[in-house]
């Protein structure tokens, strides 16, 4: 079995190696490249100091030199020539923002390390340097990241890790237990890395994360927001399902665990609320502000659970709730503001009902955001998928029409905000119209008139207005 490696990575390998130290490609390149999978990066690890790595390269970052971590510049081969002709006359001048530009290919190259004893559940106390490239192999998270590479040796696989890729198995390196007390993310990785691949978690590394879950605690919220969001935007987002069944939602989020456990008696669905999003989340495309929506589109439900006369249960400002605990969710989690605000907002409006007749469709265009309307739509026809039969047709044909009439209001350019009115606040200036509230209040009006009749969206009609207000 061999792997081709990109020419830096062999260059890097060739030099080290002609150094007299070792190296090999490691973690999750070899496995991507097993799966014929184009890997995100190249981590090289070698036998060499990083003080001696520097040595032997001329551009180098020093990213975690604590831990043995050096990162490599190299010109990708289609700069060679530029290179030859610029890089001498201008790399005294570049400082390491520069050469971490695009221009230049970045390869972390790491010291074979072992790790000392774990206080937090993510750093070791010290790290010591070894020479063994099997003591580092044996401190990884799993077996499908523990393999190494290079094209003198082959593949390096101490623990079996081929036999998990063909078998569909996420095994910890070892003794999972000990794996997740030294870095406790390495629980939402393996579900991460199950809904990623398709794969199903060994038994002991799934005891393993329900006995040790707790110590999710201690991780920060930036680094669980990285494994979740690559998790939802899997092609097995149902794995929320696993986070939930292993204990890691009761730590990282505990209402999402609420939802699994409320039930919905009612025709229009089938599913308890919890199971509802997972379905919902399944049904929408893969992308991070759609997924996130629907993960937590209902997840106020629980606090809004009524059952009234009908005997059904009900949930009553159940969206204007959920919006509210996506926000602190999302927060808690570090997430950038353009996503809290497009993912609260769409939970905000994911059961806004729309009759299908065009002034309508142009208030909720302006209601519900001319950036996010269409994503709106995704929302609206997932939660439809995860809901019960009953009325499914009926609904679907209501939002087929809403769509339709959307398509054609933007084919037609017709207003739908302030931005594209026919009379601007310079125009009220000009009719002696003072910038404050007064004018606020009469584009509103205009707005208003035009979202009711688009015909309406010219400065004959608008002057005519404003003048007959003012008499």
């Amino acid at each position: 079995m061999t792997i081709n490696l990109p020419e830096s990575v062999k260059k890097i390998i060739a030099i080290l190696k002609q150094a007299g130290y070792d190296a090999y490609a490691v973690g999750g390149c070899v496995r991507d490249s097993l799966l014929d999978r184009e890997p995100d990066d190249w981590d090289i690890t070698t036998s060499a100091l990083p003080e001696q790595v520097k040595q032997l390269f001329k551009r180098t970052i020093d990213t975690g030199i604590k831990h043995g971590t050096v990162t490599v510049l190299m010109k990708p081969d289609s700069m060679k020539a530029y290179a030859r002709q610029h890089v001498k006359e201008h790399i005294k001048e570049q400082n390491a923002k520069e050469l971490s530009s695009p221009a230049w290919e970045t390869y972390e190259v790491t010291t074979y390390r072992i790790d000392g004893e774990y206080e937090d559940s993510r750093h070791p106390k010290e790290v010591s340097f070894t020479d063994n490239l099997m003591e580092d192999l044996k401190r990884r998270d799993f077996t499908i990241n523990a393999m190494a590479f290079n094209e003198e040796a082959g593949i390096v696989d101490a623990f079996s890790g081929m036999e998990d890729l063909k078998k569909g198995i996420i095994r910890a390196v070892g003794n999972p237990e000990e794996r997740f007390t030294e870095d406790a993310l390495r629980m939402m990785r393996a579900v991460r890395f199950a809904a990623q691949l398709g794969y199903e978690i060994e038994e002991e590394t799934k005891k393993a994360i329900k006995k040790l879950a707790y110590t999710l605690k201690n991780i920060s919220g930036e680094r669980i927001q990285t494994e979740l969001v690559k998790l939802v935007m899997s092609n097995h987002p149902e794995q929320m399902r696993l986070l939930y069944t292993t204990g890691v939602t009761g730590i990282i989020m505990p209402e999402f665990d609420l939802a699994m456990e409320t039930e919905q008696n009612h025709p229009h669905h089938c599913y308890s609320v919890g199971e509802h999003i997972i379905h919902s989340m399944e049904a929408v495309d893969n992308q991070k502000v759609l997924r996130l929506t629907m993960l937590f589109h209902d997840i106020g439900k629980p606090l809004k659970h009524t059952v009234e006369a009908d005997g059904y249960d009900h949930f009553h400002g159940h969206a204007e709730k959920s919006a509210d605990i996506a926000r602190d969710i999302l927060k808690r989690l570090k997430f950038d503001n353009d996503t809290i605000d497009r993912v609260t907002r769409l939970v905000l409006y994911h059961d806004y009902k729309i009759e299908p007749e065009k002034k309508y469709v142009r208030r909720a265009i302006h209601k519900i955001g001319e950036d996010i309307f269409p994503d709106y739509l995704q929302v609206q026809r997932a939660d439809i998928a995860a809901q019960s039969d009953y009325m499914r047709k009926e609904k679907l044909e209501r939002l087929e029409a809403v769509e339709r009439l959307y398509e054609e209001i933007i084919r037609n350019q017709e207003c739908v905000s302030l931005k594209t009115l026919a009379l601007k606040g310079d125009d009220l200036m000009e009719e002696g119209i003072k910038p404050g509230r007064e004018m606020g209040i009469i584009l509103k009006e205009m707005l208003e008139l035009v979202l009711e009749d688009n015909t309406r969206n010219n400065r004959k009609f608008l002057l005519e207005y404003l003048k007959n207000r003012n008499n």
